[in-house]
C-alpha cells in the first residue's frame, strides 16, 4: 500500500502531465491564467495541494510562471524568442549527431526503432499528442546517445520550454506526414552510423518544421483567445 506522501506525489505527477498536455496542445494558450475552475474537468477530484505542486513542476520547465495574487499563468514567448530557441536546439542536435552514431549500442538503436514504430502507429491512429510525446523522446534519445550529460540536460530543458510551439507545426496534416517520413530517414542514418548524414538530416528536419510552426504561431498572435480555446487538436483524415 502506498503511503500518503507517495499518493500525493503520484497525484502531483498526474496533474502536471494533464496540465502540460493542455498547454502543449494550445487548449491553455499563452497568457492564460490557470484556475481550478478552468481545469476542473481535466483534474476531476484533484485537491489543491497536488495542483499547486504541479504548477511548480511546470514553472521549472518554463511552461508557466507563478505570479503574486494571480497564481499560475501560461508563459508567453514571442515568435522571435522561439526562433532563437530552435536555432539552439539545431545546434545541440547537430553537435550530438556524429558522437551518437559512434557510441550508440545496437540495443540503443533497437530501442529507438521501437519508439519509432509506436510513433508511426500514433500517426496512423491520428493521436497527435501521443505522436508528439514519442517524437520528443526519440530526439532526446538521439542526443543522449552522444554520451554528453551536459548537452543532454540543456537540450531537455530547452525542449520543455518551447514544446507547445513545436507541437503547433504538426497540427498541419501535410507537415505531420512529412515529419514521419523525415524520422524514418533519420533512423536509417542512425542504423548505418552515418553521423554526417544524420547531422544534416536533423538540421533540415527542424528547419522544415519551424517554417510551418512559425506560420501557425504568427496567425495565432492576431487570433482572439476565444477562437484558440475552441480549436481542438486535429485528427489525421482516414
Amino acid at each position: 500500500m502506498n503511503s500518503p506522501l507517495e499518493d500525493r506525489g503520484t497525484r502531483t505527477l498526474v496533474a502536471a502531465r494533464k496540465l502540460r498536455e493542455l498547454i502543449v496542445s494550445g487548449s491553455l494558450p499563452p497568457g492564460q491564467r490557470i484556475t481550478e475552475r478552468l481545469v476542473s474537468d481535466q483534474l476531476e477530484g484533484m485537491s489543491r495541494t497536488p495542483l499547486r505542486e504541479a504548477f511548480k513542476i511546470l514553472e521549472a520547465e518554463g511552461l508557466v510562471r507563478i505570479e503574486p495574487n494571480r497564481g499560475a499563468v501560461v508563459t508567453a514567448l514571442s515568435v522571435d524568442e522561439v526562433a532563437a530557441a530552435i536555432e539552439v536546439l539545431i545546434g545541440l542536435e547537430t553537435l550530438a549527431a556524429e558522437p551518437a552514431c559512434e557510441r550508440i549500442t545496437d540495443a540503443g538503436i533497437a530501442a529507438i526503432e521501437e519508439l519509432h514504430a509506436r510513433m508511426e502507429q500514433a500517426w496512423r491512429d491520428g493521436d497527435l499528442m501521443a505522436y508528439f510525446r514519442l517524437n520528443q523522446t526519440i530526439h532526446q534519445r538521439m542526443v543522449d546517445a552522444a554520451g554528453n550529460p551536459v548537452l543532454s540536460r540543456i537540450y531537455a530543458s530547452e525542449c520543455a520550454r518551447i514544446q507547445r510551439y513545436r507541437f503547433a507545426g504538426n497540427q498541419q496534416h501535410a507537415r505531420w506526414e512529412r515529419a514521419v517520413q523525415e524520422h524514418a530517414t533519420m533512423l536509417d542514418a542512425l542504423r548505418h552510423r552515418a553521423g554526417a548524414v544524420l547531422r544534416e538530416l536533423l538540421r533540415q528536419h527542424h528547419r522544415n518544421g519551424w517554417v510551418v510552426s512559425r506560420q501557425v504561431l504568427q496567425t495565432r498572435e492576431v487570433e482572439p483567445v476565444s477562437v484558440r480555446l475552441s480549436r481542438g487538436s486535429p485528427r489525421r483524415p482516414h
